[in-house]
């Protein structure tokens, strides 16, 4: 024990540096429990689609959505989403799957309609440009 404590400090930025990351991987196990909203690739958003009639809102801006956007999804950009929510409240019972260009924005959004008490919220893991990787289909309709 007494090595442990003097190499602590003798090397603490390095004692530091594993204590944060330790923390992050903690983190990153617990962390979808914590944000109440999983994510889901394609494939599983397909099959949440096609199985349980699930919704996908698009919360890109308006220039990336008309470049080609899932069919029948909801356009709600991230920045108008807390004004337009009534919009969505028919959806709350049902899985509605939130995407972006690449996920990050989305996960907003989840939070926001997880907090919202929407029951069924999951995130478009890599979002839509994964979306088009995996060759599924969008629109520009």
């Amino acid at each position: 024990m007494e090595q442990f404590i003097e190499f602590i400090g003798n090397h603490y930025i390095l004692s530091a540096a594993w204590i944060a990351l330790f923390i992050m991987v903690i983190y990153s196990f617990i962390g979808a429990r914590l944000r109440g909203y999983k994510n889901a690739n394609p494939a599983i958003a397909t099959q949440l689609i096609n199985r349980e009639d699930a919704i996908v809102v698009d919360v890109r801006e308006d220039n990336e959505y008309a470049g080609g956007h899932i069919i029948n999804s909801v356009h709600v950009p991230l920045s108008y989403l807390k004004d337009r929510l009534k919009e969505l409240e028919k959806y709350k019972s049902k899985p509605v799957i939130v995407g972006c260009k690449t996920g990050q924005r989305s996960g907003q959004a989840c939070a926001m309609l997880k907090k919202e008490g929407f029951e069924q919220v999951y995130n478009l893991s890599g979002g839509v440009t994964a979306w088009q990787a995996d060759n599924l289909p969008l629109t520009k309709k």
